[in-house]
């Protein structure tokens, strides 16, 4: 965790995107940094209640957390139950909001079909949430750039989209973006800024 808030720091990233346990000491490493902390709630299968997911919020904040990366209740979406899914929604949003922190809806695209996200997505989007993200990285596979595309045209330009779960080099970062990704997550970060680096100093 130490190692990672140093890199982030020194690269410049966005965030540092963590489990909660380590959010009180990364907000403290990162303190005038710049680079604020990221926590996850429901992590990673968003099978936990509404009320546990709402609760998870508010300690995450209070413990220094300004983002909330959360994952909906995939089987509930996935088996008709949207105001299921709208209550897991709007129980982290509103902390959120209160608190002023943003709060980013993972959907775990790869378990859904193209209308399931599409519907997610709406759910978010009504939901009052920032971002939609496509993924844990606990999934089947990562995000492509025809996924992160449509969930794009599915906000309509009202939430941010975040790519995550498999972006692991320059390459793959340049096509989320240019899909319409407005933030990459990666574990490979100090990697694909080193690229960029290189690649600029090229030519």
């Amino acid at each position: 965790i130490e190692e990672l808030c140093r890199e982030a720091a020194q690269f410049k990233f966005a965030t540092v995107c963590i489990n909660p346990t380590w959010v009180g000491l990364a907000a403290k490493l990162l303190s005038g940094s710049g680079v604020t902390v990221c926590s996850v709630v429901g992590f990673p299968l968003g099978a936990t209640t509404a009320d546990v997911k709402g609760y998870e919020t508010q300690r995450a904040i209070f413990d220094g957390a300004r983002e909330i990366d959360m994952v909906i209740n995939v089987g509930a979406l996935k088996s008709g139950d949207l105001r299921s899914v709208e209550r897991d929604i709007e129980a982290v949003v509103a902390p959120c909001r209160a608190c002023g922190a943003l709060s980013k809806v993972i959907i775990e695209a790869a378990l859904l079909t193209d209308d399931e996200k599409v519907t997610a997505c709406t759910l978010a989007k009504a939901g009052g949430a920032d971002y939609v993200k496509t993924s844990t990285g606990f999934g089947p596979r990562g995000p492509t750039a025809a996924g992160v595309g449509l969930l794009r045209r599915a906000g309509a330009g009202e939430m941010g989209v975040k790519a995550a779960g498999g972006v692991r080099d320059l390459e793959g970062m340049k096509a989320m973006i240019a899909a319409g990704a407005s933030r990459v997550c990666a574990s490979a970060g100090v990697k694909i800024v080193q690229q960029s680096r290189s690649e600029q100093q090229l030519r």
